[in-house]
């Protein structure tokens, strides 16, 4: 039998009903259900903190910016 991973969420009484079909050839098989919290979503706080660590983390002094070339020329707008 191939592992299978579902993301499900519980419901506000704190109940996780699963339904998961595995065909005839895995009928009547003992299956083993493990059961993990996902990491809880990050704030937009925690967000905008985790994007400002980033800034100059770059430390390789080899590394550079290479030229982006021109904006393209475009009709003025009537």
């Amino acid at each position: 039998m191939a592992s299978i991973e579902l993301k499900s969420r519980a419901d506000a009484n704190g109940v996780l009903n699963l339904s998961i079909p595995l065909g005839h050839a895995d009928a009547n098989c003992e299956v083993r259900v493990v059961v993990e919290r996902l990491s809880k979503s990050m704030t937009d706080e925690e967000r905008k903190q985790a994007i400002l660590a980033t800034a100059g983390s770059i430390s390789d002094p080899t590394f550079k910016r290479h030229p982006q070339g021109d904006y393209e020329k475009r009709d003025a707008l009537p």
